[in-house]
């Protein structure tokens, strides 16, 4: 099964637009998907190994979408007594509109509207992730995406996205005939999963990038990791 990738097809959410109804409703969606398929529980697992109590720590989340990650490792932060500060990272700026306004009782995270490509910070960050945003580049971009995540942290990277095969892709169609049934919710779903990497493209990617002695996992439902640490 081959991926299917055309740069001049962009996801509904891509695309410059106001803020709206339905985009709002689509970035819901996708926290719920994230909640119920194993997104939050992947990540959590390596900030519980990675953010110690009492750490202070710098945090980069490229393609933030809602903001629903950085707010997810604030919580896991303040539970544990650690000190972070987030920077999050979104080129969609409607998007960013939303996510700091469900992020109003989170000053630890900072906002910006930005090429996640072309983001650079002077002070360097401790941990880089970036969360189920791979599979939205074309190959030599994903390859310039993993070198970037790479060189803003020297410490820790995750990097997890969707995994490409047969159950995804039908899964996805199946819960957005029955489920989520919105035109931006249906349309993005299952162009992103036609659009995601085998496991072993994203570790070849990843090698191709400079990436050394990573780490590289399937997970439940679909989804995979590689990481540095």
């Amino acid at each position: 099964m081959k991926r299917s990738f055309d740069p001049a097809v962009l996801e509904m959410m891509d695309r410059p637009q106001p803020v709206s109804i339905e985009l709002e409703r689509d970035l819901e969606r996708l926290r719920q998907l994230n909640r119920w398929f194993g997104s939050y529980r992947l990540v959590s697992c390596f900030m519980r190994r990675w953010i110690m109590p009492g750490a202070r720590m710098r945090v980069v989340d490229l393609a933030t979408g809602s903001g629903d990650i950085p707010r997810l490792l604030v919580d896991h932060a303040r539970k544990i007594g650690a000190q972070i500060e987030i920077d999050a990272i979104d080129q969609q700026a409607a998007t960013v509109e939303i996510a700091r306004s469900l992020s109003a009782e989170y000053p630890e995270i900072s906002y910006h509207v930005a090429n996640i490509l072309e983001w650079d910070c002077a002070q360097g960050y401790d941990i880089a992730v970036c969360s189920l945003v791979l599979h939205h580049f074309s190959d030599d971009d994903a390859i310039k995406l993993l070198r970037r995540c790479r060189e803003l942290s020297k410490r820790f990277v995750l990097v997890s996205d969707l995994r490409r095969g047969f159950l995804l892709l039908a899964g996805v169609y199946m819960l957005t005939a029955l489920i989520f049934r919105e035109q931006m919710t249906r349309f993005d779903a299952r162009l992103s999963a036609e659009r995601a990497f085998s496991f072993g493209e994203m570790r070849e990617f990843a090698i191709q990038a400079g990436w050394k002695n990573l780490g590289h996992k399937k997970f439940r439902v679909a989804r995979q990791a590689i990481w540095l640490e």
